[in-house]
C-alpha cells in the first residue's frame, strides 16, 4: 500500500529531506546546512541555490535506497515558496521543485506543493492536541521571519516584527562576535554558562497590538559588543526576546481571545526561550513548543502536509 509520502524542503541555509507514514512517524530525516563562510550573514540566492543542486541527489538516493519506503511513496511534497501568499517567492526553492517533479514523474505519484512557512506550522501542530483545530495562533519565528498568524479559514498575519526579525537579530550579533552563521543554536548554548547579573544593559522590547520593532535592539547590542562581556550580552539579549515574545502572546491572546498557540521555526528551539515561558506564563493559556528537532528547518512538516492529501 504506497501510503508514504516524501518531503522535500530547500530553504536558504538547509537541505532537507524526509519520509513519514500516516501516523506521523518520520522514517527518513536528512538534513545538510549549506556552507557560509564565517564573517559573512548569509548566503546570494545563487549560491544557495548552487549549493542545494549539489545536495538534494545524495539525500533523496539515501531516502529511496530501501526498497520498501521507495515502493510505499504515495506522494511526493514539497516547498515551493517561503509563504502561502501571492507574490512569495525565492530561488532556492526551485531546486526542491524541480526535484520533486522529477520524482513524482519517475514513481508516478502525486505532487503537492506547499509554502516553507506551512511546512514549519505542520511539523508542530501534527504532533499537538491542535493537530485538528481550526483556530488558533502560531508563532513563525525563523531566520527571516517574524510572525503572529491567526490559522483560521484562512491563516491571517495579526502581529510580528514590523522591521527585522529575531533571527535577524541574533544572527548579525552573533557574527559581529566572531561566531559561523547561523548563530542562534550557538548562542542559546551560552546562556546556560552564565547566570543573570544585575546590570541592565538592553532596553526592554515595546510590544505594541502584537508588533514589535526590533532594529533598536539589534543597535543597542552592536553597540555594546566589546564593552560588554559576550556571554552576559547574549543572555540579555534572550531575555529580551523572551519578554517581548511573552507580551506579544498575552496582547494577541485578549485581543482575539484566543488560548491555543503554536511556537515553529528555528528560534523557538532555544532552550533558554522554552525555559522563559514555563516560568513566566502560568497555566491559563495552552501553549505549543515541539521538538526542537521539528522547530528548525526540516521536511518533516511538508511531508506532513502532502500526506494528509493521500490518508483521506
Amino acid at each position: 500500500m504506497k501510503n508514504l509520502s516524501l518531503g522535500i524542503d530547500t530553504s536558504n541555509y538547509k537541505t532537507s529531506v524526509a519520509v513519514v507514514d500516516c501516523a506521523g512517524n518520520v522514517l527518513f530525516d536528512s538534513r545538510n546546512f549549506l556552507q557560509v563562510k564565517k564573517g559573512e550573514r548569509g548566503l546570494r540566492q545563487s549560491e544557495a541555490l548552487f549549493q542545494h543542486v549539489q545536495q538534494l541527489p545524495s539525500a533523496v538516493e539515501e531516502a529511496l535506497c530501501n526498497d520498501e519506503i521507495r515502493n510505499s511513496i504515495g506522494c511526493v511534497s514539497v516547498s515551493a515558496s517561503p509563504r502561502n501568499a501571492e507574490g512569495s517567492y525565492m530561488p532556492v526553492f526551485l531546486s526542491g521543485v524541480s526535484a520533486a517533479r522529477c520524482i513524482s514523474s519517475a514513481l508516478n505519484v502525486p505532487l503537492c506543493k506547499f509554502s516553507h512557512q506551512e511546512g514549519h506550522i505542520e511539523a508542530i501542530r501534527f504532533y499537538t492536541p491542535l493537530k485538528e483545530k481550526k483556530h488558533f495562533i502560531c508563532f513563525h519565528f525563523s531566520g527571516g521571519t517574524t510572525e503572529a498568524l491567526l490559522v483560521d479559514e484562512k491563516p491571517v498575519i495579526v502581529g510580528g516584527t514590523k522591521d527585522i526579525s529575531y533571527g535577524q537579530v541574533l544572527d548579525r550579533i552573533g557574527v559581529a562576535m566572531g561566531l559561523f552563521f547561523p548563530c542562534g543554536e550557538e548562542m542559546d548554548k551560552m546562556t546556560s554558562y552564565i547566570k543573570g547579573t544585575g546590570d541592565k544593559y538592553l532596553s526592554p522590547i515595546k510590544v505594541h497590538d502584537g508588533y514589535v520593532n526590533l532594529s533598536g535592539i539589534e543597535t543597542q547590542a552592536q553597540r555594546l559588543i566589546g564593552k560588554v562581556q559576550d556571554d552576559i550580552l547574549v543572555l540579555q539579549l534572550f531575555e529580551r526576546i523572551s519578554e517581548s515574545i511573552c507580551s506579544m502572546t498575552r496582547e494577541l491572546s485578549e485581543k482575539y481571545n484566543v488560548k491555543d498557540f503554536i511556537y515553529a521555526g528555528g528560534v523557538s528551539c532555544s532552550s533558554y526561550i522554552r525555559k522563559y515561558f514555563n516560568e513566566n506564563m502560568g497555566n491559563d493559556l495552552n501553549l505549543f513548543f515541539g521538538a526542537p528537532e521539528l522547530s528548525s528547518d526540516n521536511a518533516v512538516g511538508t511531508a506532513l502536509l502532502g500526506g494528509k492529501t493521500i490518508w483521506r
